[in-house]
């Protein structure tokens, strides 16, 4: 999956982590396991009878961490910010100085998906934005209304505002955790 990143401006602290994956990055979880020279062949012969699996099936990581599916997405202009907090502080608009980690994923066919890997055990909240015109932020009107996608953990709703930290949060215990959230428009 390709990734692309937004630069951290001058003089902004750089204390968010910026996650990207390419398809040239392998995923090694755990320890590694040396496999004799003759399963090379059982392995290739696998990956061809297998190969016809729906990608989704593939695209799942086997990595323990917190699995984001982004649903709603009005379309696959730009790509989608993935901001996952750990406290309140700048919980949801100020997402690249105040994230823990910040995963920008291009959008394919209207879907995305951000895994983050590596996520201690603790309380954490999602903010997602879809950035239409690639400028790092989410686009309002005169009035504040987002012209962007937008949304968060636990479904929680913007409503005059966006939501807290706490009606976002979720517990993580350090394995697997699968998440959806829907955008609004």
């Amino acid at each position: 999956m390709q990734s692309l990143w937004y630069p951290i401006e001058e003089g902004k602290p750089d204390s968010a982590t910026i996650i990207g994956k390419t398809a040239e990055a392998p995923t090694v979880c755990g320890p590694q396991i040396r496999v004799p020279t003759w399963t090379r062949g059982v392995t290739w012969l696998s990956s061809l009878m297998f190969g016809g699996l729906p990608t989704l099936v593939l695209a799942q990581s086997p990595c323990p961490g917190i699995h984001v599916k982004i649903l709603d997405i009005r379309n696959s202009t730009g790509g989608v910010a993935c901001a996952l907090f750990e406290s309140p502080e700048g919980f949801p608009t100020e997402y690249l100085r105040a994230a823990t980690n910040i995963m920008v994923i291009k959008i394919r066919d209207k879907q995305a998906r951000c895994d983050f890997e590596d996520i201690p055990p603790g309380t954490y909240a999602l903010a997602v934005v879809h950035d239409e015109n690639m400028n790092g932020k989410l686009d309002t009107n005169l009035l504040g209304i987002p012209k962007e996608g937008y949304g968060f953990s636990n479904d929680a709703k913007a409503l005059f505002g966006a939501p807290s930290f706490p009606a976002a949060s979720f517990p993580y215990d350090g394995q697997n955790l699968e998440l959806t959230i829907s955008l609004s428009y």
